[in-house]
C-alpha cells in the first residue's frame, strides 16, 4: 500500500526545497518519486516544433524522491510518518503515527 498518494498535502524534509509544502500532483510509483505542486521548479530547454510550439526555456516541476517528503496529517496538521493497519472490515487504512487518526483514502 502506498503511504503517499495523489492529492495528499506534504512537507519537503531535505534538499534545496526543504521546508516547502504542497499537494502531490503526480505519483510515479515505479520510480518511488512524487511531483509536488509549486515545489522543485527547474528550467527545461525545449525544442521548437513547427506548428506546435516555440523553442525556449520553460519552468517545470521535477519529481522528488518519496523518502524526502512527509505527509501533513489532516487531523493534527503536523508532518508525520504514516502507518498502515487493518480496520474492522479487514481493509488496509493509513493512520497518523503522532495522533493515531485515520487518514482518509479519498484525498485525490
Amino acid at each position: 500500500m502506498r503511504k503517499i498518494r495523489t492529492g495528499d498535502e506534504v512537507l519537503v524534509t531535505t534538499g534545496r526545497n526543504k521546508g516547502q509544502q504542497g499537494t502531490v500532483r503526480q505519483n510515479l510509483i515505479d520510480r518511488d518519486r512524487v511531483v509536488i505542486e509549486g515545489v522543485n521548479i527547474v528550467k527545461k530547454h525545449i525544442r521548437r516544433r513547427p506548428g506546435v510550439r516555440q523553442a525556449g526555456i520553460v519552468e517545470v516541476e521535477a519529481p522528488l524522491h518519496v523518502s524526502n517528503v512527509k505527509l501533513i496529517c489532516p487531523a493534527c496538521k503536523e508532518p508525520t510518518r504514516v502507518g498502515v493497519r487493518r480496520n474492522d472490515d479487514g481493509a488496509n487504512e493509513r493512520y497518523c503515527k503522532k495522533c493515531d487518526a485515520t487518514i482518509p483514502a479519498g484525498n485525490a
